[in-house]
This record gives structure tokens, C-alpha cells and sequence, in this order.
């Protein structure tokens, strides 16, 4: 084995080579000895093919610059995938790839250490943040969304349940003279599980305990059964994740169809539940804000204002371990086809981007601005004001602001 063979062999350890046809793999390695590729270039010329056939774009050789220097030929071949990257997405020709037609997993009860109330995993100084508290009644999601980050911290294929939900979820302590607002839907979908394990149950009786407590339940399934059977506490929020019908049929794999969703929203809210609705993460694709424009309609004629506690915006925001975790699928997805800019550690849209995206949301929903709050989820300060005409100084404010919001349309006190 010669030096520049040892040294091919060592830079593609530990990249997405073999994950590479074999074809675009030939192709790596002819070009990879005619430039001497260095270690930091091979890797990302490998991430480049691996970003690419995941977009379902052109292959690395349709956009391999010919030059005789190396430095001009590399250069030349990241403007061109930045040049793929930047432009809008479109999904008019975009064709699914190894997508799940059924939900497989495993379920498994164990005993754990600790409960899993804590502060929202994303809670930071450095976005304006609701300061939720998360519980997490269960661990890992049925569904499969191509950009959720859940797939980084769990067994995608394995549902947890803790043994001792229920006798941890009585014996917590909460102040009774202060409001709380805690939200089930970050390490799992809410409802997806019904009442498996007696956990809908525990929670109920959760909610009628501590009538302080604001317990939102975050899903995009349609399973509103166990709600619709039961006598529901009036503390309890039941909200959806919505997005276009392009974007749940080509990135969120398994979940319920938007008008689905939007059936079962209609079924709680029937009962005299509050409900809410999340946008989020709003997607940038051509023609996405007539898409978008045409399911705030829906909202604004199945819904009445009074019925609705909340509506919340945001977009994809990605750190590294999910960007790694997307590329090592071997499936196809628009998702990270975006411009990465830095967002206060993380990387997303382009700030253009988001006060396009989100002021034509807000702008929508008008008729609701008085009666129904409006916030953003993970977002800069500088947004809010961009976006809503205003601003909270502090993310104690914006918590303040929301929980007496919650309450007056609840109709409960609001204890601070």
C-alpha cells in the first residue's frame, strides 16, 4: 500500500464513505488520487455526496468542477453544492426513499432513576424562552420525523415507560400557590400511546391534584380517545404540531394527516378542552407560504378564538449530533437542504428567512391577535420585535405574559 493509499484509508474512517454508492465511491477515490485530497477535504467532499443523495439532488460527479489545481477544482465544487443548498427546496420531483409504511417498535417497562421533570432541554438566555417545564411520561416516539432530535437521544425503535410513573407523578411536591406550566411533548408525542401503562391516567389525576398546574399535551396523532371517554381537568391543554400536507407527507413519516389532526382538534375543543397550536418548525420550500397561508385559513373557520389558548411559531434549528444522526439514514429528505447560519449556537434559517416566514404567520391569524396568545418558540430576541411589534425584556416576563394569558382563558387564577 502506498503513502497517499494509507493516508485515503485513514481519512475516510469514521465519514459516511461506505455509506456512499458504490459508483460515487469509485468516483471519491479516482479524484481523491489525481488532487491528493487532504483529510479535512475528503471529508467534507464525502459529506457534500452524502448531502446530496439524501436530497435526492444530483450526484457529486454532475457538479465535480474539471480543473487542473486542486485548490480552484475544491473551491469551485463547494460553491456549486452551496449554490444547491441555498436555493429554495422543492419537493415536485423529491421521491421518498426507504420511508417506514408502519409503525415498529418495542415496548419496554422499567424502573428508572429520577423523574424526568426538568427545565425545557432548549431553555436559554440567549432566545426568548417560556421557561416550560418538561415531564417526561414517556421516552422515544412511535413517529418518525425526519428533523425531530429526539432520534439523537433515544432508541428510535424502543418506547420506555418508567414502572413507577404513576407513584412519583402523586408524591411530587408543587407549591399550590404558584402557577406552573409543564408539557409532556418533548421527549415523546403525548398522545400517540393513549393511555398505555396508565399513563394518561397518572396525569389526570395529576392535574386534578394540583389545579395550579397547566399540563399541556403536545401531538400530532389523531389517538384523542381516551379524552373523548373521560372527564378532562380543566387545566389540561391539548395541543397540535401542524404543518403543510407537503411537508407531513414528505418528512413526518407515520404521523396523523393534517386534516386528521385537525379532526381531532375539532372533537377536544367540542368537549370544552382548550386547545392550541404549534407551527413548528414552519419549512421554506417554493410556493411554501400559499401552502401554509391555506391551513391558517383552516384554522380561522374551524375555530374560534375562544376555544384557542395559543399558537406558536418556529423553524428547523439543528445542532451537529441530528445533522450526523440525518446522515447516517439511508433514506431521502429536504430537511437540512437549508442555509445553516449560526442561531445562537445551533445553526438555521437566515434571519431574512424567519421574518418572512413568521410575520406572514402572525400577519394570517389577525382575527385572533386580541383573543389568542402569540409566541415564539427558541428564537432570537431581536424576532419577536420583527415579527409581533414587540419585545419581553426578559424570558420571566415572556413566562409572566403567557401563564396569565393561559389562565384567564382557562379560567383560573394565576398565581405568581
Amino acid at each position: 500500500m502506498n503513502s497517499y493509499e494509507e493516508k485515503f484509508q485513514h481519512a475516510i474512517t469514521n465519514t459516511f464513505f461506505a455509506n456512499l454508492p458504490a459508483d460515487e465511491q469509485a468516483f471519491i477515490k479516482q479524484k481523491a488520487f489525481a488532487y491528493r485530497f487532504s483529510h479535512q477535504e475528503l471529508k467534507q467532499i464525502i459529506d457534500i455526496a452524502r448531502d446530496l443523495e439524501m436530497w435526492d439532488e444530483c450526484s457529486l460527479a454532475d457538479i465535480f468542477p474539471e480543473h487542473p489545481t486542486k485548490k480552484v477544482a475544491f473551491s469551485k465544487l463547494k460553491q456549486a453544492y452551496e449554490t444547491i443548498r441555498n436555493t429554495p427546496n422543492s419537493y415536485e420531483n423529491f421521491t421518498l426513499k426507504n420511508v417506514p409504511k408502519e409503525q415498529k417498535f418495542t415496548f419496554k417497562t422499567e424502573a428508572k432513576e429520577g423523574f424526568g421533570l426538568g427545565l425545557c432541554p432548549v431553555a436559554s438566555e440567549k432566545t426568548r424562552c417560556c421557561n416550560l417545564l418538561t415531564l417526561d411520561a414517556v421516552e422515544s416516539c412511535g413517529f418518525d420525523c425526519s428533523y425531530c432530535s429526539i432520534q439523537s437521544f433515544y432508541n428510535q425503535n424502543t418506547i420506555t415507560f418508567d414502572a413507577n410513573f404513576k407513584e412519583k407523578l402523586l408524591n411530587l411536591e408543587l407549591d399550590p400557590h404558584k402557577t406552573y406550566h409543564i408539557g409532556t411533548g418533548q421527549a415523546s408525542d403525548s398522545l400517540m400511546f393513549g393511555n398505555r401503562e396508565g399513563v394518561l391516567d397518572a396525569l389526570f389525576d395529576f392535574a386534578r391534584k394540583y389545579p395550579n398546574v397547566i399540563l399541556e399535551f403536545k401531538t400530532k396523532s389523531d389517538n384523542v380517545k381516551y379524552l373523548l371517554e373521560n372527564d378532562v381537568p380543566k387545566n389540561i391543554l391539548c395541543t397540535w404540531s401542524l404543518n403543510t400536507p407537503t411537508i407531513i407527507e414528505n418528512e413526518e413519516h407515520l404521523t396523523a394527516s393534517l386534516e386528521k389532526r385537525l379532526a381531532a382538534a375539532r372533537k377536544v375543543a367540542d368537549k370544552g378542552v382548550k386547545v392550541g397550536f404549534h407551527f413548528h418548525p414552519i419549512v421554506e420550500y417554493v410556493g411554501y407560504l400559499d401552502e401554509y397561508q391555506k391551513v391558517y385559513e383552516q384554522l380561522l373557520v374551524q375555530f374560534d378564538p375562544q376555544e384557542v389558548a395559543l399558537v406558536s411559531f418556529g423553524t428547523l434549528t439543528f445542532i451537529k449530533p441530528v445533522i450526523k444522526q440525518l446522515r447516517q439514514r439511508e433514506f431521502h429528505t429536504k430537511i437540512t437542504q437549508i442555509p445553516h447560519e449560526d442561531a445562537s449556537g445551533k445553526t438555521s434559517y437566515p434571519l431574512e428567512t424567519k421574518i418572512e416566514m413568521f410575520s406572514h404567520a402572525y400577519k394570517s391569524f389577525q382575527p385572533w391577535h386580541k383573543e389568542v396568545f402569540f409566541y415564539l418558540c427558541m428564537e432570537p430576541h431581536e424576532l419577536w420585535e420583527k415579527t409581533f411589534g414587540y419585545n419581553y425584556a426578559t424570558n420571566n416576563n415572556f413566562e409572566h405574559a403567557m401563564l396569565e394569558s393561559y389562565c384567564k382563558k382557562l379560567g383560573q387564577p394565576y398565581f405568581i
